[in-house]
């Protein structure tokens, strides 16, 4: 029993680090912006289909992330009383609940409007900056909301370690407020080591 616990939270951790794949898409938006690089038509499109199709990604982890909790709790010391009783574990769980739905407005609200102005137009056309102009709010208002939900599951990781053995509470604040710097950096600025 012991070796189905220790794999059900390794599969639960993974999926939570899997999670942070959106600080890659970050990563590439920054680069395209530090670049100064204007509308390309291949390049939106191609960085559009990464973006796209990491929401699958994230929806996987996520409920792989769900399930793998939910037996810990079953199998493990906690039970499934520590959803109302450990404040650790109800906090990562309403973590990933607004993680979920973070997700799932970006995919279903956000992502069809960039979308749309995309498939408006063509690799033939001259894209004029009043289409850019339109497509950019959208654009920085997802690159935002990527930065919360990297915010989010680096303090959910900060949060899941303690699980067992707690922090001193003044150190989990300064490690969920360095997550917090962390995702507005990546958010602001392109990051070319690593943490910095």
């Amino acid at each position: 029993m012991d070796i189905i616990y220790d794999l059900l939270r390794f599969a639960h951790v993974i999926s939570f680090v899997f999670m942070c794949v959106l600080l890659f898409n970050l990563i590439v938006a920054n680069e395209r912006v530090m670049h100064g690089i204007s509308f390309n038509y291949e390049a939106d499109n191609h960085l559009e289909n990464i973006i796209k199709n990491g929401f699958n990604w994230c929806y996987i982890f996520q409920a792989i992330t769900l399930i793998t909790g939910i037996l810990l709790l079953l199998l493990g010391n906690i039970g499934l009383q520590g959803l109302w009783n450990d404040w650790i574990v109800i906090t990562k769980t309403i973590i990933l609940i607004v993680l979920m739905g973070t997700v799932s407005y970006v995919h279903f609200k956000l992502q069809p409007k960039i979308e749309a102005f995309l498939a408006a137009i063509s690799a033939d056309d001259k894209v004029s900056g009043s289409v850019y102009l339109k497509l950019k709010p959208y654009r920085l208002l997802r690159k935002w909301i990527t930065a919360f939900y990297l915010f989010l599951v680096i303090s959910a990781i900060v949060l899941g370690i303690q699980v067992y053995a707690t922090f001193n509470p003044i150190l989990t604040i300064i490690l969920i407020a360095i997550s917090g710097l962390f995702s507005l950096t990546a958010d602001k600025i392109l990051l070319r080591f690593g943490w910095i």
